[in-house]
């Protein structure tokens, strides 16, 4: 059984020295080289780097990897190792292929642990840090394309809680199913939504927007999983986070 896991960079970053691994640049077909192989040969979508984020690199890693397995993580955010004490090094708490080759024995799917919001439901979170009309039109896609996404969907939504951060490992079959279906919805988006007036940040739409299409796919087509503790590489700094995420539930970012 072979795994690849592409890691999703930017800049030139620490790698695990595991040949699992594979550090890919995202958006390199309009950034200058790092020295990591892009995510531009082949069937690809870089040159949408700067609206569909680490997605990119998902689309290169679907249509041209050949694994058993694929999956993707981000160059300062991991899989974490259950063997691991949490108080060991970063670096060495970061599964390997051993230890993941044994949980996806009984598996197809890895997702990092739940986020939980508490105080938000997934719409509310949504809306209040970007732009509602993101969702709106996303929901009119789906009930118009795959209704039978839509039950999924809105409960998920109603929710105070879910999978993000465009992480996972699966088995290449489903891999391939969840992008066709994924990459389909947010094409339209891509063709339907005005974003006139967004910031760079707001821009990444499609990226933010795919984080929240991850469970509907899971649900409507009953797919079991496991979960991973994340491995931080950097620094967090939670209160400076939890002040924001406060902050934003109470004086929205968005216009709409």
């Amino acid at each position: 059984m072979q795994t690849t896991i592409i890691i999703a960079t930017h800049k030139p970053y620490w790698v695990p020295d595991d040949p699992m691994y594979l550090p890919v640049q995202m958006g390199h077909a309009v950034h200058p080289a790092i020295g990591y192989i892009g995510d531009d040969t082949g069937e690809n979508i870089s040159e949408r780097n700067a609206n569909f984020c680490e997605l990119t690199g998902l689309y290169w890693a679907a249509h041209n990897i050949d694994s058993d397995y694929i999956g993707i993580v981000h160059y300062r955010r991991y899989f974490g190792s259950r063997r691991k004490s949490i108080f060991a090094p970063k670096k060495e708490r970061v599964i390997g292929h051993e230890e993941l080759g044994t949980i996806l024995a009984t598996t197809n799917v890895v997702l990092p642990k739940e986020r939980h919001y508490f105080i938000e439901t997934n719409y509310t979170q949504y809306i209040h840090a970007h732009h509602k009309q993101d969702l709106a039109v996303t929901r009119s896609i789906i009930e118009r394309k795959c209704p039978e996404y839509l039950p999924a969907y809105d409960l998920y939504m109603s929710k105070t809680h879910g999978h993000h951060f465009n992480m996972f490992v699966m088995k290449r079959e489903l891999l391939c199913h969840y992008c066709t279906w994924l990459f389909d919805i947010l094409f339209e988006l891509e063709r339907e939504l005005d974003m006139t007036g967004y910031s760079d940040n707001d821009k990444r739409v499609f990226g933010f927007v795919s984080e929240r299409l991850l469970d509907a796919w899971l649900m409507t087509n009953n797919i079991s999983y496991e979960e991973l503790d994340l491995v931080y590489m950097e620094h967090q700094n939670w209160l400076h986070k939890g002040f924001s995420f406060v902050k934003r539930k109470f004086f929205p970012n968005n216009h709409d």
